[in-house]
């Protein structure tokens, strides 16, 4: 198991509001996540920075080796609500961060057993033998509207009110996240990364640099320069894991 991660401000905002982190909990269990932070300059990467911090932490306090899938979700879920009511108590204490919170997007990968987390619109991608999928389902307006059939998913593309998200970390006392698994073959990856990757590259560009790129430790450095060639609007975080 490889794994790779790379964070920047892109090519217009000064302050980079995204976060991740990368742990590895034994020699066959990572941990993953990646936050985009919003509610201005002062606070978007508070937000952000928080939430990957207590929700690390809390993994780290709570997982234990062989633990079976009941009490994996449990912990999950746990340390999503620990970083929610966290990120939520700041906004509430002090006048300069109200109304900050955050996306999350997170995996825990033991073995080949993949379990992800998500609330907002940070994705988490599976790249494997036959091409690429999205796993998470963003929670946004405009994937609601396409739920709906209002839209397209090709008119959802540049729909104006596409950056409007339907739930994040700590701009509520609670929240809901969606919880997916998938088992992985060897040489299979996945992909995490901020709205900043996935507005500006479509599946296949993404599937392209991750397979028939120069070479897996380079790929997150490819994906964003690909996205700063494009102007980056935004931040751009990527986490690339491979079995």
């Amino acid at each position: 198991m490889q794994s790779w991660g790379l964070t920047d401000p892109g090519c217009v905002r000064p302050q980079n509001q995204d976060a991740y982190k990368m742990e590895y909990l034994d020699r066959n269990t990572l941990l993953c996540v990646v936050c985009d932070g919003m509610g201005g300059a002062k606070s978007g990467n508070i937000a952000s920075k928080l939430a990957v911090d207590v929700f690390v932490e809390e993994i780290k306090q709570t997982w234990k080796s062989g633990m079976d899938r009941e009490k994996t979700d449990q912990m999950l879920y746990g340390a999503v609500k620990l970083a929610n009511f966290t990120v939520f108590d700041q906004a509430q204490q002090f006048e300069e961060f109200y109304g900050m919170g955050t996306t999350l997007v997170a995996v825990l990968l033991s073995g080949k057993d993949a379990t992800l987390v998500n609330v907002g619109d940070s994705r988490a991608y599976r790249v494997d033998r036959e091409g690429i999928r999205q796993l998470t389902t963003d929670h946004s307006l405009v994937q609601m509207m396409v739920q709906r059939g209002e839209l397209t998913p090709e008119r959802a593309k540049t729909y104006p009110g596409k950056n409007l998200i339907t739930r994040a970390i700590g701009t509520e006392p609670v929240v809901e996240c969606d919880l997916f698994r998938c088992k992985l073959e060897r040489g299979d990856c996945l992909l995490l990364c901020s709205d900043g990757l996935s507005n500006l590259l479509d599946e296949q560009e993404i599937l392209f640099e991750v397979v028939h790129g120069v070479n897996m430790e380079s790929c997150c450095q490819r994906l964003l320069d690909i996205a700063k060639d494009r102007g980056a609007p935004d931040n751009v975080t990527s986490v690339l894991v491979q079995v």
